[in-house]
């Protein structure tokens, strides 16, 4: 879970290098197959991270300070 913003763009970035490492894979991989077991893992990690941006931006920036001081 993103907690703070250096956490979100730290995501974004992190987003940004996965989904440039697909494009290259589908100029490259010439077989689909090949393609999709390459890609596969790279697509799941970035619905994973895509769901916590939109979890991150859904919450408030004081639901973040009121969870610190509950934990």
């Amino acid at each position: 879970m993103i907690h703070n913003e250096e956490e979100y763009k730290t995501t974004l970035e992190r987003i940004g290098q996965f989904q440039k490492q697909v494009e290259n894979l589908r100029e490259v991989e010439k077989i689909p197959e090949n393609y999709h077991l390459s890609v596969s893992g790279f697509l799941a990690e970035l619905d994973r991270m895509n769901l916590e941006v939109r979890e991150y931006l859904w919450s408030h920036p004081s639901q973040f300070s009121e969870d610190r001081r509950t934990a």
